[in-house]
């Protein structure tokens, strides 16, 4: 029987295999010649200190034992084209997770995608990057595959209750991603390699029999008593089950749509702030003491600080990744970070956002349980009025920020729209701005240089989560009233990137099978 060993080694003796098994050999207190074979199961940095460590887990067969079983990843395919149906709306992780685990289930899946397939959306998402325009139902927030298609495709999670996060990851690489997803602490697949796998898992749900629709936009719900019984799209009437509503956090019309319908919407918090950027090479130097080496990834950092009784954090970092424009209408200005799978860009950037509560919307509560998507949609075009009109976004230098001056020049950017000088400690609430200004000063306590004038703020990032939760029964994940209607993911209120998403979509699957 293989053994389970962990080692901890330098940067550069974890990609040579000999070290490694010296090492592990050493640890075993056995002859190298003993080690037949080995396996890599957990990776990760320890950069805590200036002498840097990998930590590796490793499958050991030794002795007896020759070779460690190489890992079986299945997804069994079968032909659900004559079984019960059921629809679900959007084709994001929640989606697309559903749809393969109801597959499994022996259930047909009707996915119906009001965006387009990965393929003609990158030229629309070419189009917003050239400041062309914004196609409402196609741009990086809408469309196959959802936000993360286009925006990074990071798999790290730090929900460990909600199901099986492994089985998302092994799905992920029987649809295309590479196998080191399975292995590092946080994996990434790149937003240059994802749409590639979303495609594959489309193929997967058609060619089992299931149904994929695109540009199938669903306007309106016709709901009979405490039953969902038809979803009107705009071009046709479905008479329909059981739905599973995998809603983005983006899909505002769809809030609308079900407030209009009598869905029972609750108000939530959430969080909106600000993109920050900096040179890679400077968090690098930072998070590695300065001992920076080609065998080490590019750095991330992961930032959190309470300031008057509300959390100001760091979220979405994108390592040697670029900064891109993530509105969904012409009036906004939203902004988003994403990186390529080599994350080889010189520069860094990361969400960086104020938690918000629901009495901060009060200015809008005319509105009930929607006006945090009021206030949602207020922040955007301020930004929008501020900025360059377009999808130029308003920038500063972090250093001014803090201390509330205007920014004379600015440093390059990757947000390919562009980028203009304003005073974004001047226009922006300042339940954000304030919070924002004290949790820098004290981030750049922690990483020194971090609000220096190296670092820019780029805005609005105000879609980091949805300030509506559609409410759901805990024990059968039904909307509280709505028997057949399943609401899950990040448009729900339930999730919080691809992982959870996806793992809510399959768990949401399960519940109507079961």
């Amino acid at each position: 029987m293989p053994q389970i060993v962990s080692i901890q080694v330098s940067p550069k003796a974890a990609v040579n295999d000999f070290l490694i098994k010296k090492t592990v050999a050493e640890k075993l207190s056995l002859p190298i010649s003993d080690i037949h074979d080995m396996c890599i199961t957990k990776r990760s940095i320890d950069a805590r200190s200036r002498n840097i460590k990998v930590n590796l887990t490793l499958l050991v067969a030794c002795g007896d034992e020759q070779v460690v079983p190489k890992e079986q990843l299945v997804f069994e395919k079968r032909d659900v084209s004559l079984r019960p149906e059921v629809h679900i709306v959007g084709a994001g992780p929640a989606g697309l997770f559903a749809a393969l685990r109801l597959i499994e289930l022996n259930f047909k899946p009707i996915v119906l995608e009001q965006g387009k397939n990965v393929s003609d959306r990158k030229r629309d998402i070419a189009r917003l990057n050239l400041n062309q325009g914004c196609n409402p139902l196609s741009n990086y927030c809408f469309g196959e595959g959802g936000a993360g298609t286009f925006s990074d495709g990071k798999l790290y999670t730090r929900s460990k209750k909600k199901g099986d996060n492994r089985r998302v990851l092994e799905l992920f690489v029987i649809h295309g991603a590479k196998s080191s997803i399975l292995v590092d602490a946080h994996p990434h697949i790149g937003s240059d390699k994802l749409p590639d796998v979303i495609t594959n898992m489309r193929n997967t749900i058609i060619e089992c029999g299931g149904e994929v629709h695109f540009s199938k936009q669903v306007v309106d719900f016709e709901i009979q008593g405490n039953k969902l019984t038809k979803l009107i799209c705009a071009d046709e009437v479905i008479s329909v089950q059981n739905v599973i509503l995998a809603m983005g956090h983006s899909a505002r019309p769809l809030y609308y749509a079900l407030h209009k319908a009598g869905v029972e919407l609750e108000a939530k918090a959430c969080a909106m702030g600000v993109r920050v950027e900096h040179p890679q090479e400077m968090i690098d130097h930072i998070q590695y003491h300065g001992n920076v080496m080609k065998e080490l990834p590019a750095a991330s950092y992961s930032l959190v600080h309470q300031v008057e009784g509300r959390g100001v954090y760091s979220f979405c970092m994108c390592p040697g990744g670029i900064i891109v424009p993530s509105m969904t209408a012409e009036n906004q200005t939203v902004v988003n970070g994403m990186s390529n799978s080599r994350r080889n860009s010189p520069y860094a950037n990361s969400g960086m956002v104020v938690e918000l509560q629901v009495s901060d919307f009060a200015e809008f509560k005319d509105y009930g349980v929607l006006a945090g998507l009021k206030f949602q949609e207020h922040f955007e075009q301020l930004a929008y009025q501020n900025g360059g009109r377009n999808q130029v976004a308003p920038a500063q230098r972090i250093s001014d920020f803090v201390r509330g001056k205007i920014s004379s020049s600015l440093s390059e950017t990757t947000y390919i729209p562009g980028i203009v000088s304003s005073p974004m400690h001047f226009w922006m609430p300042e339940s954000i701005s304030k919070r924002l200004q004290e949790g820098l000063k004290f981030f750049d306590r922690q990483m020194h240089g971090f609000a220096s004038s190296e670092g820019k703020i780029v805005g609005v990032e105000s879609r980091s989560s949805s300030p509506v939760r559609i409410p759901r029964n805990p024990e059968t994940l039904a909307h509280i009233r709505i028997e057949n209607l399943f609401p899950c993911g990040e448009g729900a209120g339930y999730a919080g990137g691809i992982v959870s998403s996806a793992i809510d979509g399959m768990l949401a699957a399960e519940h109507i099978a079961y």
